[in-house]
Parts: C-alpha cells; sequence; structure tokens
C-alpha cells in the first residue's frame, strides 16, 4: 500500500487538539488493512517526524435511520501515533 491510502485523513477533534499539545499525540484515520507498522512508516515519511509507538482501534459504524430506511455508517480504524520528544507535526 502506498503512504496516502494508508493515512486517510487526520482527525481533528478537541481530545486531538489536547493531546497533541500535551505529549506529542496525533490521531489519524488510517486504512482498515494497515498494520502498525505500516502506518509507523507512512507517518515518518509523509510528516518526517519519528514515531515512538503506535495505538490502533477499530471503530464500528453507528445506527442510522432516515424515513423508514435504517443501516449504518461505515466501520473505520484509527490509530493515534506517538512522537518521540522534539518532534511535532503541524496540522493547522
Amino acid at each position: 500500500m502506498k503512504d496516502h491510502n494508508i493515512i486517510v485523513k487526520p482527525l481533528i477533534t478537541e481530545q486531538g487538539t489536547h493531546l497533541s499539545g500535551k505529549i506529542s499525540a496525533y490521531a489519524f484515520e488510517v486504512n482498515k488493512d494497515a498494520n502498525k507498522m505500516q502506518i509507523r512508516g507512512a507517518v515518518e515519511r509523509l510528516y518526517a517526524v519519528k514515531v515512538d509507538k503506535v495505538r490502533t482501534a477499530n471503530r464500528k459504524g453507528k445506527f442510522r435511520r432516515k424515513g423508514r430506511t435504517s443501516g449504518f455508517t461505515q466501520d473505520w480504524k484509527k490509530a493515534v501515533v506517538y512522537l518521540k520528544p522534539d518532534y511535532h507535526i503541524d496540522l493547522f
């Protein structure tokens, strides 16, 4: 997989902003088939940083209803990437 296919998008939330300022941890939505080593390599190459550790979580889709039809949103995978000291990513 290519780096841009592994990292789908950065997750910019209130909690993510707090973690990035305090402990240099950044959250990303990643490809469901990517493992921790692929995520580590993609972040290091795309953002020119050194990664300390990677935590992943598989997120289930939520139930949604629109009129008579109902279904679920898509399942996705979240990765929290912790950087080594003296490194940071300028996301916004």
